[in-house]
């Protein structure tokens, strides 16, 4: 299983930008499908965006199309997710996840997972 470290959140003001990081090690990056997912006390976690692995396909979740844009260093094994023009709703425990399956979007679909990274936008 591939080990997954999130880095980058912090407090933004509406309207802000914020430039998630995760480093993964221990497996072969190049293989795997990414994606971020994030969650608030209570709530089911949210699909916030995929990346494939080999042809980097990527989708995103409804609230942040337009707004989020994941890409992927194979080479620095990191994945990262560009948030713009933030919102107060943006707020949440944002995860990296890693799949085997080439189009996966569902949170079930990840085996592997990061420990999450706060993002909290101030309006």
């Amino acid at each position: 299983q591939v080990q997954l470290v999130e880095s980058g959140g912090g407090l933004v003001q509406a309207g802000g930008s914020l430039r998630l990081s995760c480093a993964a090690s221990g497996g072969t990056f190049s293989t795997y499908t990414m994606g971020w997912f994030r969650q608030i006390p209570g709530k089911e976690r949210e699909f916030v965006a995929t990346i494939s692995w080999s042809v980097g396909i990527t989708y995103y979740g409804d609230s942040v199309k337009g707004r989020f844009t994941i890409s992927r260093d194979d080479a620095k094994n990191t994945v990262y997710l560009q948030m713009n023009s933030l919102k107060p709703e943006d707020t949440a425990v944002y995860y990296c996840a890693a799949s085997r399956m080439k189009y996966a979007t569902g949170p079930g679909s990840f085996g592997s997972w990061g420990q999450g990274t706060q993002v909290t936008v101030s309006s």
